[in-house]
């Protein structure tokens, strides 16, 4: 992944060159304005006329007459130093997000839906974390055995296309049986790789908390006045989600890597046993290639393509489908469990065995014939318990938006805050540029979620009663829905580091930008000498955001600490 966003960085770099020929020189054109060289035309801080010995700002219309539509020569010292300081590092920390697809391009295209749209990568990152912890309290009354290993391994599958088979007697057998214990044990053994810390992930992110903490003093303490049209205050801020989005999946460790978990479903499928009609248990295998727990990679269905993807970015796509695979096992062991409180053991005519030492239930209570294990995990009514979506789905998803939204809006806010107060206050090219990066990647958010909704049910409604006019179209429009946030995202992720590169290269110091013409309409000026009451009140706007940046990023990253890793059931 390091070649992919590496290459872009070059074809940004590439293109520096090619700035206008029109180049401007303002503090030129100020020295003409102060000596009355274009007539009294001089302007204060505020847009007011003053005298233009003393001007420090010229109306936009005097400022392209007088001084040029151009752009400020490009200055390789300047670009160099913000760029390394601010942009570089955070580009280098994308190569910590965690990817596991075998696939180059499915992992550049992680990539640019991580960049283009930090809403989604903060969805999917808290209702990861939301998802464990439930998870955990949910079985967390279950006392039959393998409840701790199912928590385990369910919790690991949330980054896999997670499916669950309970026809004959398949998921039954593999929760009753005491044979299947070490198919249990042993996929809990090889889900257990880790996607953690390493010298590199540590190295990338303490380098740029460094970078960003140094830079941040070094602009309050050094001449901001000095390429204030260039500084990357703003971009700095812009990009801090980042920092919480990768430590927060280092503390998760997804199990991502699709190689390592169909080797893991591979050996594990050769252990399951399922019991027959008349209570013998034999091997799976014996009987047909269908098990009760399996990873559904070969599904062409275009409906579900981005299931089967694992980088963690994806998990929006699989939170209904695993939920569904999650409530199945659920009620399997919620049933036994609350048939072996009973003293009901599997074979209805056997007496209840007292378990030993160190047992919840003993083997000789969970053996029987094949109706017998289904019905011991089945209600009176025939089906296993649970909705197929799932309780606390909504809250789930809403408090997962809440906290996506807040990690997004509190970054680019705190980014259009630092340009909105530099002078000349207002709406310009550099905040209209982060409010569109913020407003495309929450469209491109909306798009995938709606989306993965419509999905869900287009694949759960196949009553033949329906019509399926409707169902085609609601199918297609929820394909459509998803394409059209990959390329939103993907060209906002284009767009976002562009944006960057034109502050950067004095792109952005131009008459019309410098003016705020945006917000300001015709009443727009640039000011080309900021005074020190001018620079006082930027100083504080840049206090503000960094503030608010750092904050947002904070109570992001403690809600993923406090939150993973949760209390197993014993």
């Amino acid at each position: 992944m390091i070649g992919d966003y590496t290459a872009l960085i070059f074809l940004c770099v590439a293109i520096l060159p090619l700035q206008s020929r029109a180049a401007v020189n303002f503090n030129e054109c100020m020295t003409g304005i102060r000596r009355g060289d274009y007539g009294p035309i001089g302007l204060n801080s505020l847009g007011k006329p003053v005298n233009v010995s003393v001007a420090t700002a010229v109306s936009y219309d005097n400022c392209i007459k007088y001084c040029g539509a151009g752009q400020e020569p490009f200055d390789w010292s300047v670009f160099s130093q913000q760029f390394g300081s601010w942009l570089l590092p955070w580009l280098a920390l994308i190569s910590q997000l965690p990817f596991g697809a075998n696939d180059n391009v499915i992992n550049l295209e992680a990539m640019l839906l991580t960049v283009g749209s930090p809403t989604l990568a903060g969805y999917s990152l808290a209702l990861t974390v939301l998802n464990g912890w439930w998870i955990t309290h949910h079985f967390g009354g279950y006392n039959y055995p393998n409840a701790e290993n199912a928590v385990r391994i369910l919790s690991s599958l949330q980054q896999s296309p997670l499916r669950i088979n309970s026809d004959g007697a398949l998921l039954s057998s593999l929760v009753i049986l005491p044979h299947n214990d070490e198919w249990w044990k042993e996929l809990v053994d090889r889900l257990d790789y880790a996607y953690t810390w390493s010298i590199a992930a540590a190295a990338s992110i303490i380098w740029v908390v460094i970078a960003y903490l140094f830079t941040v003093i070094d602009s309050y303490t050094g001449d901001i006045a000095d390429a204030i049209e260039s500084n990357g205050q703003a971009v700095g801020s812009l990009w801090l989600w980042l920092l919480p989005v990768v430590v927060g999946w280092l503390l998760i460790s997804p199990k991502c890597d699709s190689k390592q978990l169909c080797k893991a479903f591979d050996k594990v499928h050769k252990m399951a046993f399922v019991t027959n009609d008349s209570g013998e248990p034999v091997y799976a295998g014996n009987i047909s290639e269908a098990r009760a727990i399996y990873l559904d990679f070969s599904n062409s269905d275009a409906l579900r393509t981005d299931e089967q993807y694992t980088a963690p970015i994806y998990n929006y796509a699989r939170f209904l489908p695993w939920m569904e695979a999650v409530e199945k096992v659920s009620g399997a062991f919620r049933q036994a469990t609350l048939n072996a409180q009973q003293h009901k053991p599997v074979d209805r005519f056997a007496q209840w065995a007292e378990a030993e030492k160190g047992q919840s239930v003993c083997d000789e209570n969970r053996t029987g014939t094949r109706s017998q294990v289904e019905m011991y995990c089945t209600y009176e009514a025939g089906n296993i318990r649970g909705s197929s979506h799932g309780c606390c789905v909504v809250p789930r998803m809403c408090i997962a938006s809440i906290l996506a939204l807040m990690l997004q809006w509190g970054t680019t806010g705190s980014a259009v805050v630092v340009v909105w107060f530099t002078p000349t206050r207002g709406l310009g090219c550099r905040s209209a540029s982060y409010i569109t990066y913020g407003v495309l990647s929450s469209i491109a958010w909306f798009l995938f979620l709606i989306s993965s909704i419509l999905s869900y049910y287009c694949c759960k409604d196949n009553s033949s009663h329906r019509r399926i006019s409707i169902h085609g179209v609601v199918r297609l429009f929820a394909i459509l829905l998803r394409r059209a946030g990959k390329f939103i995202a993907s060209l906002n992720a284009i767009w976002i580091i562009a944006s960057c590169m034109f502050q950067f290269t004095n792109f952005f110091d131009r008459c019309y930008c410098n003016s705020s013409v945006f917000g300001l309409g015709a009443a727009a000026y640039n000011v080309i000498l900021p005074q020190m009451a001018d620079l006082v009140g930027m100083r504080a706007a840049w206090i503000g955001g960094v503030g608010l940046a750092g904050g947002t990023a904070f109570l992001f990253l403690a809600f993923v600490y406090l939150l993973v890793n949760p209390t197993l059931p014993e």
